[in-house]
């Protein structure tokens, strides 16, 4: 088997800056618009997704610690429909802890792909991984998961069978024609009789969320708010993160829970030089968190050339993982 840093070495040279380029033009439109709004992908910096880990960890946030229960309880069964000698490519990596429990359960896999938009952060998960799994060639790549990406073949098994993993229900950050799209690259990644697992969270109490969302130590909150501090650090921006407070709310028309800045002031910002009006209370929207039912979510999977394979929930129905088939 090949050394797999070797090959973490020679995609870090050959992968590009993630798309990082169309940050100010992203940033102008959105804060352009009425009402405001800032792509979400732009939360995950090295800071931001050092935030998001610690966020993982907190009492309140049930995604992560529901998820990972549901992979261990099903392991078994989920590496039996992945089946030998596979190889895994991440979506949206992280740190990459949760597919640890995957390749812990396979037998011989063959490679993992990460892909993730935040540099710093891939290279150190996927430096770790290596090294806890000689065996396996771990090939990251920067770069934003949801457009086209050209990916890596392993080179100790280049015909390994191709199984998308997307955990931690980041698909929730797309609206629904979102994640038909993005489903249609990932068919289009995997190839045909390629497989999909990945979690999706489940509409419940408002409370559940609210408190998930907005939790009591300020973690989610200073996630939130470093999104301004990397605006000024890396396009110049003057933004005074005193006069700004986070918030997260549930609509319950559109079946998801929204995060905001919110200025609580009346004030002006600007980025490179222009300038943003912002009345008392106006808010920046950063972020959607879109809750599924089983029947919603898998009709979408349909409507994307997939079908359902299996379902596997937590006791509580708390949270739901989908093994997906390439229709």
């Amino acid at each position: 088997m090949v050394n797999s840093m070797e090959h973490t070495d020679i995609k870090q040279d050959l992968t590009g800056d993630s798309g990082d380029g169309g940050f100010l033009d992203e940033v102008l439109a959105g804060l352009s618009k009425s009402p405001k709004t800032l792509p979400c992908k732009y939360l995950y910096d090295e800071k931001g997704s050092q935030l998001f880990d610690a966020i993982c960890e907190l009492d309140e946030y049930y995604p992560t610690s529901t998820e990972e229960m549901v992979l261990r309880d099903n392991s078994g069964e989920i590496a039996d429909l992945i089946g030998p000698e596979a190889q895994l490519i991440e979506y949206g990596a992280g740190s990459l802890q949760k597919v640890r429990i995957l390749l812990d359960s396979m037998e011989a896999p063959a490679a993992v792909i990460p892909l993730d938009i935040s540099r710093e952060h891939l290279m150190a998960s996927a430096k770790t991984l290596a090294e806890e799994y000689p065996q396996v060639e771990i090939l990251p790549v920067c770069a934003d998961f949801s457009t086209p990406t050209s990916l890596p073949e392993p080179v100790g098994n280049p015909e390994a069978k191709k199984v998308g993993f997307f955990p931690g229900s980041t698909i929730g950050n797309f609206t629904p024609e979102e994640v038909i799209n993005f489903l249609e690259i990932v068919a289009d990644d995997l190839g045909a009789q390629g497989e999909f697992l990945l979690g999706v969270d489940v509409k419940k109490d408002e409370s559940i969320l609210r408190a998930a969302y907005n939790d009591r130590e300020g973690v989610t909150a200073a996630f939130n708010i470093n999104l301004l501090h990397r605006i000024n650090r890396e396009l110049k921006g003057n933004f005074d993160l005193s006069k700004w407070r986070h918030d997260a709310i549930y609509n319950d028309d559109r079946g998801r829970v929204e995060m905001h800045l919110v200025s609580q002031c009346a004030q002006t910002a600007h980025i490179m030089g222009q300038p943003f009006e912002f009345t008392k209370d106006e808010t920046i929207h950063t972020e959607s968190s879109h809750k599924y039912n089983i029947e919603e979510f898998v009709d979408l999977a349909k409507s994307a050339g997939f079908s359902s394979l299996q379902t596997w929930m937590d006791k509580k129905s708390m949270f739901s993982v989908h093994y997906l088939k390439v229709a």
